[in-house]
């Protein structure tokens, strides 16, 4: 992803994301690598709940507002805003997933692409993050 200003990597924009989401308390956030699997649509899925159709728009709003204040940059394409069940944001590199938790068990994204690999994201690691993309 580039900026007019600056370049930046595919690390600090994920950092961005998961700290935007943490901001917003996401659930049960997840980085599923996909550069190993072949005919995948970008190189991270980045996967997260919300307990309510507020809180996923929120987590939405949240994402788009740490990038854009560190990067300028918006998402490609954004979907799933009117039902605010199950939102996506597409940072070309990175698909931002945000599910209301129902849907999340109910599409099952992690075991549709099981041959990635999963990272749970901590409230530990999401800080130590913020501060390295600064």
């Amino acid at each position: 992803m580039q900026n007019s200003n600056n370049q930046v990597s595919t690390e600090q924009l994920k950092n961005l994301i998961i700290y935007g989401l943490q901001e917003k308390k996401a659930i049960d956030i997840v980085i599923m690598d996909l550069r190993e699997i072949k005919n995948a649509v970008c190189d991270f899925f980045i996967v997260c709940s919300g307990n309510s159709d507020t809180q996923t728009d929120a987590l939405k709003t949240s994402v788009e507002a740490e990038v854009y204040k560190a990067i300028g940059e918006d998402p490609r394409r954004i979907e799933g805003q009117q039902r605010r069940e199950w939102i996506l944001m597409d940072y070309f590199d990175i698909v931002v997933h945000i599910f209301r938790k129902d849907k999340r068990k109910f599409y099952g994204l992690e075991e549709l692409w099981g041959d990635a690999e999963i990272t749970p994201i901590t409230e530990d690691t999401i800080q130590k993050k913020k501060r390295s993309v600064a």
